[in-house]
């Protein structure tokens, strides 16, 4: 891994820490994607303490960071996102700006990404940002991958940039 490559992940791990740190700082409020107000027990504060209690989740956690327009995500779309994903010790272990910076494109449903992602996108709206926390059985389970040891929780920083409907065509990128 050459040096540029380690100062943009550093970089990256930074921010998350940084957006952990502001997030309990500043106590994430406004409403949550069930209307309720959050509150220090159902917010991003609850999800990063039972991480540091526990080691892990219970099961899929998902906040809201910022609410998208449109249409809800729905099995068979086609979504386009960037994201981070790090380990509850802080290391990042994929990230969009890890692939060029092109964001990752793929169909809700289609099984090609951890049922942590396909369950804890739904619902979601273009332009919308969610704190995933995903316990083991949601994402790799007891087989490591790559740098996630096996039984790892995952935490992503997901942001929608764009939702097409089920049932209508993509046009692939050109490059």
């Amino acid at each position: 891994m050459n040096s540029k490559n380690i100062n943009v992940i550093i970089i990256l791990a930074i921010a998350v820490v940084a957006i952990f740190i502001g997030l309990g700082f500043f106590g994430f409020g406004g409403l949550g994607t069930t209307g309720a107000p959050k509150t220090e027990q159902n917010g991003a504060q609850a999800i990063l303490a039972e991480i540091q209690q526990t080691g892990t989740v219970a099961d899929l956690r998902v906040q809201e960071i910022t609410d998208g327009a449109g249409e809800v995500v729905a099995p068979g779309d086609t979504l386009t996102v960037q994201y981070i994903g790090v380990l509850p010790d802080g290391t990042v272990f994929d990230s969009t700006d890890a692939h060029g910076g092109t964001p990752f494109v793929f169909t809700i449903g289609a099984g090609k990404v951890i049922q942590g992602w396909e369950r804890g996108l739904l619902g979601m709206r273009e332009g919308g940002r969610r704190l995933l926390a995903v316990p083991p059985a949601l994402g790799y389970g007891a087989q490591a991958n790559g740098v996630i040891p096996a039984n790892s929780t995952l935490i992503f920083d997901v942001q929608l940039l764009k939702r097409v409907p089920a049932g209508t065509p993509v046009t692939p990128a050109t490059p």
